[in-house]
């Protein structure tokens, strides 16, 4: 798992965990073979006390899998009110392949906070859902400064 060496000195909520965590997402969406019709996405599941509880990126488990249900279904029966989610894409709001976006899995796990490195581009769908969750009392910390990084292994969706 990325970063797990790091754990101990790696709470979330500190900037610099933030960004380690982040990049550990971003590390994890090189993974994701290449698709023309979805990006490839990292997502990391970090306890308060900085240890990882799950990671996933996209169609890791199957073709329609997005990074953080992968994550989510890994972390099932785990507290994770106190966790937070870092994932190199903004959660979808709406999706084509399954009926429950991204967006709602995380409401519905109890997660209180979610870092991302860049919003979703209305290449596939309208993106929103760092503002949906926002909406909900859920944290959503943006640090846009990682967001090319995160676009690099999107960028044949996103060429003109």
């Amino acid at each position: 798992m990325p970063g797990r060496e790091a754990c101990a000195a790696r709470t979330p909520g500190d900037p610099d965990a933030d960004r380690h965590w982040l990049n550990a997402a971003i590390e994890l969406s090189a993974k994701c073979s290449v698709s023309a019709s979805a990006f490839s996405v990292g997502a990391v599941l970090v306890s308060a006390a900085g240890d990882p509880i799950a990671t996933g990126y996209s169609r890791e488990t199957g073709p329609q899998d997005h990074a953080e249900e992968v994550a989510l279904r890994r972390a099932a029966g785990a507290g994770l009110d106190a966790a937070t989610l870092y994932s190199s894409l903004e959660p979808c709001l709406r999706r084509r392949s399954r009926p429950v976006s991204c967006a709602q899995l995380i409401a519905a796990s109890g997660l209180r906070r979610v870092v991302i490195a860049w919003l979703e581009p209305a290449v596939f769908q309208p993106g929103g859902g760092a503002d949906w969750l926002t909406a909900r009392g859920i944290a959503v910390v943006h640090l846009s400064d990682l967001a090319e990084q995160a676009r690099s292994p999107n960028t044949h969706l996103l060429s003109p």
